[in-house]
Formats: C-alpha cells, sequence, structure tokens
C-alpha cells in the first residue's frame, strides 16, 4: 500500500490526497512538483529514483490506510 506523505520533504508545502502538484519516486519519497522540477533535476535525493505523479486515494482507502500524520522534513542539500 502506497504510504501517503503529508508533506514535501524539500519545502514542506502541505500535499493532502488527490493534490495535483504530489509526486513520488520508485521508492515512496514524496515531493511537490515545484521542487522535483527545479531544485531535484527530477532525481530523488534519497534514493534516485524516478518522479511520477502521486495518484489518489479512494475515500474507501483513505478510510482503511489513513495518510501518515508524520511530516518528513529532507536534510539534502539540494533542498536547502
Amino acid at each position: 500500500m502506497l504510504e501517503l506523505r503529508p508533506n514535501c520533504e524539500c519545502c514542506d508545502r502541505d500535499l493532502p490526497n488527490g493534490d495535483p502538484l504530489a509526486r513520488i519516486c520508485t521508492y515512496e519519497c514524496t515531493f511537490c512538483a515545484e521542487c522535483v522540477e527545479h531544485r531535484l533535476d527530477n532525481t530523488c535525493p534519497n534514493c534516485g529514483g524516478n518522479f511520477t505523479p502521486r495518484p489518489t486515494r479512494p475515500e474507501a482507502l483513505l478510510a482503511l490506510n489513513p495518510p501518515s500524520t508524520e511530516r518528513v522534513i529532507g536534510t539534502n542539500p539540494a533542498c536547502v
């Protein structure tokens, strides 16, 4: 099951379920489209994975597996 993280790991922007600017990499690291395109050059600084738009989770799945409440803040030089 995809881990739905609540924020961009680079700039801390809120990324709720269904946000069209949410991106995930191959290993589910979560970033916003602006950071992916302008700061990270479309490569994940955590694992080197490729980015795709984060899928929207249907409401029924959200009830069974709610989004994480733990915010993730990156410490990557690209995000400074």
